[in-house]
């Protein structure tokens, strides 16, 4: 079993995944559906395992 995350670690990780998406929005020619659900799905990954490490305490 692992060690929940720490407020702290939680933040960097957002930050990381927000700067990451800014990214790969400004540099991309076009947004389409493919990208919108590439983001959303990447966030769903990011954010679901800091609000059950959030809810712990």
């Amino acid at each position: 079993m692992r060690k929940p995350l720490t407020p702290s670690q939680c933040v960097v990780l957002a930050l990381a995944w927000a700067a990451l998406c800014f990214i790969v929005l400004t540099s991309s020619p076009q947004i389409d559906g493919m990208l919108i659900m590439t983001i959303l799905i990447s966030g769903a990954l990011v954010f679901i395992p800091i609000v059950k490490a959030l809810k712990k305490k």
